[in-house]
């Protein structure tokens, strides 16, 4: 098992050694506290919904200055998270890895803020971080597709997974996809993920295993975003990212299912 997904016993450990980030709303991290030693890039900072990049990717040039201004380094580990059961947390770390930070690097929490102050130390204590050099990049071998893409994988081996709930996928979905919502990998005691023998076992009973190429979508790739890195967590290989979504799918016309 790889270090995708990380306990709060982990981070614990290594609060001097990794670069937290904390998605919230600038308010929610002054004013409720937060993890030591964590910055706050708030989740609408990284999003962009005129299309600096593909979908609502801010662009290189945009998300170089965040992580200037919030001191951290290419060299980083970063552990971001939320207290949304870590889908805002996980579409920053996606994001990361779209311009070139080593996914490697890349940490979510399992357990949110909520689950956090249960047993370890926050503090409302703001410090002012050291600028740096970070500059992105555009990796050869990112995950993302486009719709052509998507539309030629239809009747595939190719699993097309649709992250959001029943409800959503009934009123449309793109043909063929398999509905799994996001928070079917989260443990609503813990707030965190599921045990990967219950997160194996959920993906299973759809068919989706780490054998076949997997696609993912929802409307605004927030939620991909989870269950991309849970099942990166799990070994899956094959995935793909697609950053438009069903928001640009149908934008462009192309074919929904319904099953209502």
């Amino acid at each position: 098992m790889d270090e995708t997904i990380v306990s709060a016993a982990w981070v614990a450990e290594r609060l001097a050694d990794v670069a937290l980030v904390d998605v919230r709303d600038a308010w929610e991290f002054g004013g409720i506290g937060h993890l030591p030693g964590a910055v706050n890039i708030p989740y609408d900072s990284f999003r962009d919904e005129d299309g600096g990049d593909e979908g609502m990717l801010p662009g290189a040039e945009p998300f170089s200055k965040l992580m200037q201004d919030a001191g951290i380094s290419r060299d980083d580990h970063i552990v971001a998270y939320d207290d949304t059961h870590g889908v805002f947390a996980a579409r920053f770390l996606v994001t990361a890895a779209l311009y070139g930070h080593d996914p490697a690097k890349l940490h979510l929490l399992s357990g949110d803020f909520s689950a956090w102050q249960l047993d370890y130390e926050t503090t409302s204590e703001q410090r002012e971080p050291t600028p740096s050099d970070y500059e992105a990049t555009i990796p050869d071998d990112r995950p993302l597709i486009g719709a052509d893409e998507v539309a030629a994988a239809i009747g595939t081996d190719t699993v097309i997974i649709d992250t959001r709930e029943q409800w959503e996928y009934e009123e449309g979905h793109i043909e063929g996809a398999v509905q799994l919502d996001w928070r079917e990998l989260v443990d609503d005691e813990t707030r965190g993920i599921v045990a990967p023998e219950t997160a194996s076992e959920i993906l299973e009973a759809k068919g989706i295993v780490p054998e076949k190429p997997v696609i993912l979508y929802c409307n605004t790739a927030r939620r991909i975003s989870h269950t991309y890195l849970v099942l990166t967590w799990l070994g899956f290989a094959d995935l793909s990212f697609y950053e438009g979504s069903l928001t640009e799918w149908e934008a462009r016309g192309m074919e929904i299912e319904s099953d209502s």
